[in-house]
């Protein structure tokens, strides 16, 4: 008995030492972690710089040490870290060139991946080299890996070039055989964000926008690469037409499209051969670091802030909200820069298919504002369309990237008709005594009644209205100008260029050089807003989303998003300025 004592609490003893120990190490390696995030990295001469395209691209991701530290299952990528990263290696003199790992880009929609080509095609003018190489390229890293000095390919390899799709997703059925309806309300014949609610496929006008924007777009892909890789159009449009994904790497070689075969191992001998190292560890540099290391680079001149505003525009943050454009967050900050006279220009980064009409309108009121302080410029991301055009058109001016999906002026209302599903399918029955002929408006019970349909519409016709006379206001047109080209129809950033809803073609940078030009300063640096959260903060309530998303996307791929748009519904606004639906691109 006494052995059994002793060893007992022996044992007990033991746990608890160990678990101080491991409590210890937790915090140290936080410690760590926090230290390092503080801590600029030093880039040793003959470095290069490794860009790995695989992971969900977003526009600007919050730091994960932790994920960092032992892996992520599902990583997510910055574009604007790795923007930073590719500017760093063109101006550092320790850096020699780059080497892309192309593997797999989720999220990533044809202006974003557009955005880092353009970033490489800037390092080019440095004279440094740029070689990529991929086990099996997709589209869209393929189209990133056109502008290198040589791409590489596995010799059982494979590239991805067969053209562009979207393939919406229609819930009517599914919605009508658990019994919901949707009560559907909007302005314009190109506004089917309603669609997939409503039909089994798309309308004519809706099928018209979407072939010629995705036409649009592929039209620019097939220019960029036909210049880099010297392939004319008509032979890149061929060899998507016969499934180049299926033909042997040596036929790759033979028609130009990769430069040679190796395996990984080839790759290795390459860097090295080309950084002179014979021996010991190959410097490469990671994106994080190298982006750290040059934002920490000492700022001079006048400030320019570039404001990053990305994804659903709604009117407040809600618990599970990610990525969301919350307009009482945006407009306090937008005050803020306002009132801040260190700023003198501000450039807002925006990446967004719309969301609340409400909302939009509140943001519009301070770029609105804004723009009568300082000089204010719009750089559209990947989509700046509905209400990511609403509250881009009260700025100056407007650049969007060639492949951006902008304008789409339209409003609409969704609202969901559940009556028969309470009623029918579960048993439920209702009663009401109301005192006045309205009093139970909008209950789940009943549908609108007609005269509440004809009021719902008027108000729609209302916020179109607005809509209109905001982007006539502010792009200076006539409001019947605008009317053409609005009902909710959608367009390349090109095509706004042409039509006047934009006023150039680039990226980001060109965006911040027009910013300085109309503040009429030459010596300036940018700072990036808002500045995100420390990653500690929510730690472990950002863990649990985060593998509760993997798990999803890792599940449902390339329908992922547009089957979320179904959770989103219950929590939307009536009145939406919303793109037709996620673009759900096949490349």
């Amino acid at each position: 008995m006494k052995d059994f004592v002793k060893y007992t609490l022996a044992t007990l003893c033991g746990l608890f030492l160990a678990s101080i120990a491991l409590f210890t190490l937790g915090i140290l390696s936080i410690a760590g972690m926090m230290t390092m995030e503080s801590t600029a990295p030093s880039i040793k001469p003959q470095s290069v710089l490794r860009l790995t395209l695989n992971g969900e691209l977003q526009e600007d991701a919050p730091n994960d040490p932790l994920g960092d530290l032992f892996g992520s299952t599902y990583p997510t990528l910055s574009l604007r870290e790795i923007q930073t990263a590719i500017q760093g290696a063109k101006e550092n003199p320790n850096i020699d060139g780059i080497y892309i790992e192309a593997q797999t880009l989720l999220g990533a929609t044809p202006a974003m991946i557009r955005d880092i080509r353009e970033s490489l095609a800037d390092f080019k003018k440095s004279g440094k080299y740029i070689i990529a190489y991929g086990d099996n390229y997709t589209q869209g890293a393929y189209y990133i890996c056109s502008i290198a000095d040589s791409i590489i390919l596995n010799p059982q390899g494979q590239v991805n070039w067969c053209g562009m799709a979207s393939q919406p997703i229609f819930y009517k059925d599914l919605l009508e055989k658990i019994g919901i309806k949707m009560q559907v309300f909007k302005v314009g014949s190109y506004k089917s964000a309603v669609e997939p609610f409503t039909a089994t496929q798309m309308s004519d006008a809706n099928r018209e926008q979407v072939t010629s924007y995705l036409n649009d777009i592929w039209q620019t892909m097939l220019t960029d690469v036909s210049r880099s890789r010297s392939i004319k159009k008509d032979l890149l449009d061929e060899y998507a037409d016969s499934m180049l994904t299926f033909r042997p790497a040596e036929e790759l070689v033979r028609n130009g499209m990769v430069d040679s075969l190796c395996y990984i191992d080839g790759i290795s001998r390459m860097l090295r051969a080309k950084t002179g190292k014979d021996k010991g560890a190959l410097p490469l540099v990671s994106v994080k670091e190298l982006a750290a290391a040059t934002e920490t680079t000492p700022k001079k001149g006048d400030k320019i802030a570039v404001y990053y505003a990305y994804g659903d525009i709604v009117d407040r943050k809600t618990e599970w909200s990610e990525n969301v454009i919350d307009a009482e967050t945006v407009c306090h900050d937008l005050r803020t820069l306002r009132e801040d006279e260190s700023v003198k220009a501000v450039v807002l980064r925006i990446n967004s298919g719309g969301g609340s009409a409400y909302a939009s309108e509140q943001i519009w009121h301070e770029v609105k504002l804004l723009r009568k302080a300082k000089p204010v410029v719009v750089s559209m991301g990947g989509m700046a369309a509905s209400g990511g055009y609403y509250i881009s058109c009260a700025a100056n001016y407007i650049v969007a990237e060639p492949t951006t999906l902008t304008g789409s002026i339209g409003i609409f209302g969704l609202i969901p008709d559940a009556s028969q599903l309470l009623s029918d399918k579960l048993g439920l029955h209702f009663d009401v005594v109301k005192t006045n002929a309205h009093a139970d408006f909008g209950t789940p019970a009943r549908p609108f009644n007609p005269s509440e349909a004809q009021m719902m519409q008027g108000y729609i016709q209302r916020g179109y209205k607005l809509f209109t006379e905001r982007v006539a206001e502010g792009r200076n047109m006539e409001t019947g100008q605008v009317e053409k080209l609005a009902e909710g129809r959608v367009w390349t950033g090109q095509q706004a260029v042409e039509n006047g809803l934009a006023d150039a073609n680039g990226n980001l940078q060109t965006a911040i050089k027009k910013a300085a030009s109309l503040a009429k300063i030459k010596d300036y640096h940018t700072e990036y807003a808002p500045t995100p959260a420390p990653w500690y903060e929510g730690l472990f309530d950002q863990q649990r989303k985060d593998y509760l998303n993997t798990a999803l996307q890792e599940t449902l791929g390339t329908y992922y998003a547009p089957l979320m748009n179904l959770r989103q519904i219950r929590q939307m606004s009536v009145l939406q300025a919303r793109i037709p639906y996620e673009p759900n691109f096949i490349n």
